[in-house]
């Protein structure tokens, strides 16, 4: 079983920066590639960042490419999502997930869930 615990949401303006953590705790995430997701109000969960459990692999979704980044330290058991450049669109619960698999971008492919983090950006 892996815990997953989100932080670092918050109200930001358009154009502003936040910084997203996901800590896990139970059993060691490093053989866990790690992921990023949103869910907006009225739609569906979308993919946003994942990385392998080495951080050495990278895939993001097209609406965050250039902007946000995502990265871990296998040795605090965390992992971040750096967004930059914030639009109003980007507002929804940031959620992180955990799946033996790199590369997934499906929800139903990840195996652990945090509880989520809200983001909001305003104009």
């Amino acid at each position: 079983q892996v815990e997953l615990v989100e932080s670092g949401g918050g109200s930001v303006q358009v154009g502003g920066s936040l910084r997203l953590s996901c800590v896990a705790s139970g059993r060691t995430f490093s053989g866990y590639a790690m992921g990023w997701f949103r869910q907006a109000p009225g739609k569906e969960r979308e993919f946003v960042a994942v990385n392998s459990w080495s951080g050495s692999n990278t895939r993001y979704a097209e609406p965050v490419k250039g902007r946000f980044t995502i990265s871990r330290d296998n040795a605090k058991n965390t992992v971040y999502l750096q967004m930059n450049s914030l639009k109003p669109e980007d507002t929804a619960v940031y959620y992180c997930a955990a799946s033996r698999t790199y590369g997934y971008v499906k929800p139903t492919q990840y195996y652990y869930w945090g509880q989520g983090t809200q983001v909001t950006v305003s104009s």
